[in-house]
């Protein structure tokens, strides 16, 4: 066999060459495309689950609002491919639910606080007058 046999020639490289770089494009395409932010999506739903559960029936929350409002922002984010943005906004609503959720803690803890100390008074009251009635 000739050394020379083994040469290609140029126009029967080409194919392989231009195959090649598909490959490597399309790979490039792929690895640069990132990953939705899933597990950022579903701890801001979840908080905002929990927040709901929470939340007393006449008490308005704007950071519950605002969660919710951020969350559609986020996977509006997503479906436009802007997963930096959405991972950000995933989380910033999850933050707004946990604040909403110790909103509504501290304001429960308060009416009972308010409920402890009027019943409190009601007794001191009662048992004065008893003492006064006593005497």
């Amino acid at each position: 066999m000739h050394p020379l046999s083994f040469r290609r020639t140029a126009s029967q490289s080409r194919p392989r060459l231009a195959a090649g770089l598909a490959a490597a494009l399309l790979l490039g395409a792929c690895a640069s495309t990132p990953r939705p932010p899933t597990a950022a999506l579903q701890a801001a739903q979840q908080a905002i689950d929990t927040a709901d559960r929470a939340r007393m029936p006449d008490q308005a929350s704007p950071e519950l609002h605002e969660a919710r409002d951020r969350l559609a922002a986020a996977n509006i984010a997503v479906e436009a491919r802007d997963m930096d943005r959405a991972e950000r906004l995933a989380e910033e609503s999850r933050v707004d639910a946990e604040l909403a959720s110790a909103t509504i803690d501290e304001a429960k803890a308060r009416a009972v606080n308010e409920q402890i100390i009027r019943s409190d008074a009601t007794l001191h009251q009662e048992m004065q007058r008893k003492t006064g009635a006593a005497q």
